[in-house]
Formats: structure tokens, sequence, C-alpha cells
């Protein structure tokens, strides 16, 4: 794949409710031609005649964050033209802010061309099953960090998974079993008052003016980000929490169906809070 790629725009990290997108292909490449660090990002070996479609911009959530990447289409736009169906999506550790489209094509004969126009459509379900799995995670985080803060010796918010089968959150320090019917109660509170959900963009003196300089995000190497001139995309619930955060959401907690706070699990001083939500609303 060449190194001369522009980032991807991220559409969908402006707008989750947009499911489909007129854009450009930017390039289409056989799978097995990635950079080897490209090809492992996709953990599930694909079939043979895989292929990575890149496009100028996307609404394809790729997998990170917690969150699974959307899957769907890439179409061209004229009636017999081809349709490339997507099934797992990675942002690019060689390319940098490139977002990688894995599928096949329903017909081999009918490909794409780099720099023609091409429609973007993704599962919609799936997508809505997402982002209130996402958004009941920070409810969740919320709740248990107003609840345990100060009741927990070192607490701290670690990482969570939004996956359907394995959503859960994990906190630095020992949560007691007692705690479940409190914290449970806690998130019914915030679910059913329906608190909006809002997408911002800060630098560090945002952070810094919340009082909230421990979210700031740093690198591997523990240098602050975003840097000078750029901002980190931040999802704040109003009137509980804000979390650096580039996933998809609800407009609003009531909008995350019921929560349930399934099972509180320790192991080596960290706490394993594992939740569900509802399948329909």
């Amino acid at each position: 794949m060449s190194t001369s790629l522009p980032r991807t725009v991220l559409a969908y990290q402006h707008n989750a409710k947009l499911y489909t997108l007129s854009t450009l292909i930017t390039s289409i490449t056989p799978f097995h031609q990635l950079a080897e660090a490209s090809r492992q990002l996709f953990k599930t070996a694909p079939d043979e005649g895989s292929l990575v479609v890149t496009t100028a911009e996307t609404i394809f959530h790729p997998q990170g964050g917690g969150q699974p990447s959307d899957t769907g289409s890439i179409t061209s736009p004229s009636d017999d033209g081809a349709r490339f169906d997507v099934s797992a999506v990675r942002m690019d550790v060689v390319n940098d802010g490139v977002v990688l489209h894995l599928g096949r094509f329903a017909d081999p004969a009918k490909t794409f061309v780099a720099g023609a126009p091409a429609t973007q459509a993704i599962d919609v379900d799936k997508r809505l099953l997402y982002s209130r799995l996402h958004t009941a995670g920070h409810v969740l985080g919320a709740a248990v960090r107003h609840l345990l803060e100060h009741e927990i010796a070192g607490f701290d918010e670690l990482k969570a998974s939004h996956f359907p089968d394995s959503a859960a959150c994990e906190f630095q320090g020992l949560i007691e079993g007692k705690w479940k019917e409190p914290i449970q109660k806690r998130v019914d509170d915030y679910v059913a008052r329906a608190m909006p959900v809002e997408i911002e963009f800060w630098d560090e003196s945002d952070f810094r003016r919340e009082g909230l300089e421990r979210l700031i995000p740093r690198d591997d190497e523990g240098v602050k980000l975003p840097g000078p001139g750029e901002k980190f995309r931040v999802v704040r619930i109003v009137g509980a929490e804000a979390y650096p955060c580039g996933g998809t959401h609800v407009d609003t907690t009531g909008l995350c169906g019921n929560v349930g706070v399934k099972k509180i699990s320790r192991n080596k001083g960290t706490s394993r809070v594992s939740y569900n939500v509802s399948s329909t609303l």
C-alpha cells in the first residue's frame, strides 16, 4: 500500500447517525500485499481474495477504544457497478490516520478504481447496538466513580470493553460485591434522567479549565496529547462525567435502554464490573 495516502476523514466522529456517505476511493490493495504490521491488525485470517479499500472519508468506525468495528458495504454509484462487502475495519499503524476497510467484492469481475466515487452504507442495527453499549459503559463508569472514588483506596478508572458479549469496565481498587446494588441504582438513575450526551473537542487548556487534568491523554511514552494546535474528541454526559473518546454514542443516556450490572469480579488489586443492555429500547 502506498505510504502517501492522505489521512481518512472520520465522518462518524462528527455525526454517528450518518448511515450512508458519498466519498472517493483512494486505494484498493490485496490483503496479502499489506505491510505485516497492518495485516496483524486483523486477528482472524481473511479468506483468499480479501482486499482492503481506503476512502477519502468514512462512516465506518474502526475497532478500537473497546468498540467493535462497523460492517456494511461500499458501492459504485452506477446501477451495474461494484459492491464491496466490508467485514472488518481497522485504523492503520503504518499509514498514519488511514482507515482500512477489509472485505470482498460481491462480483470479482466488478471492482473499484482509485479516485472514483463510491457510496458507503453501514449496518445500522449493529451501529445502534454498539453506540448504546458504548454510552452505557460511560454511564457505568460515571456511576462507579461518583459512588466509590472516595470509598476505595487508590481508585481509578482503567479501561473498558463495549463488545456485546463481554461488556465491562475495569477499575483500580477492590470493589466488594455489596456495591453491586448501589451501582445498579445509580446507573438506573442516570438512564432514567435521559442526560444529554454531547461531543466536544478539547485542547489541553480545556481539560485544565474543567478540572480534568487526569484525563489529558498521553502516548506510550507519557507525552501529553493532543499536541500544540490539536484537539482531542471528548464525550460529555451532561451532569455526570466527560471522557476522551473516539467512539460512537446515542444522544441521551435514556437511549441506552435498560443497563444491567451483571457481576463484580476482583483480581490483583483491580475490579471488573460487567454489564449488558436490553436487546430493544
